[in-house]
Formats: structure tokens, sequence, C-alpha cells
């Protein structure tokens, strides 16, 4: 077994469980959608990234791609949720609350096409 593969598996797999976790709920109510657990989307987010860097491979690029479209919706996400609750007069409202939520959920659609492409990877593998 080769313990960078398990490491890399692991954050790819823990990277769609948390934005799932987060994206689950009520779309427009705040009190299903933690701080917390969209900081730890975004940090896990950004490991699982980081992790793809160096693969020369075709199939490493495309999980690369899908990685920096997932951080990418997740920063705009964040940074919609910075103007609600710092910045803007109205606060944290419904409607962007379900941008957020929305957002969220673009980057877990590209979580999950990283799992399938890892699953295929991994059964496509000779030994």
């Amino acid at each position: 077994m080769n313990p960078e593969k398990v490491i890399f598996g692991f954050f790819i797999v823990l990277a769609l469980t948390l934005n799932f976790g987060f994206f689950v709920g009520e779309f427009d109510n705040p009190e299903h959608h933690h701080v917390y657990e969209f900081f730890a989307v975004i940090v896990v987010n950004i490991i699982a990234t980081i992790l793809k860097f160096g693969d020369k491979t075709q199939m490493g690029a495309v999980l690369l791609a899908t990685s920096l479209v997932a951080v990418l919706q997740l920063l705009a996400a964040a940074v919609v949720w910075t103007f609600a609750a710092h910045v803007g007069d109205t606060g944290m409202t419904a409607g962007m609350m379900s941008s957020i939520v929305s957002l969220s959920g673009g980057a877990m659609l590209a979580n999950v096409v990283s799992v399938v492409l890892l699953v295929i990877e991994t059964v496509m593998m000779r030994r």
C-alpha cells in the first residue's frame, strides 16, 4: 500500500464529505450551515488541490482542474458570506445564504467528479 495514495484519496474524499455536510439542510436557513464547517470545507479543498500539483498525467490535470473549480466556488461563497456578515447593511439574509449554499453545491459537484475520476483511475491501475 502506498501511503501517498492513501493520503491523497483521504483528502479528496474528505473534501467531498465535508462539503456534503455543509450543503445539506434548508438552503436559506443560516442555522443549518455553520461557518466553522464551511471553513473546514475550504481548508480541506485547498489541501486536496495542493496534493494534486506535480502529477503530470492527463488524469492528474483533470483532477487538478476539478479541484481548482471547487476552490474557486468556495472562495466565491466565502466572499459572499464575508460581505453579508460584515460589509452589507442587511446582514445574513435568506437570499445570501441561498447563494452561499448554491456555490457550495457547485464545489460539491466538482468534488464528486474528482472522486469518480479517482475511482476510475484506481480501477484502471494494473498490478
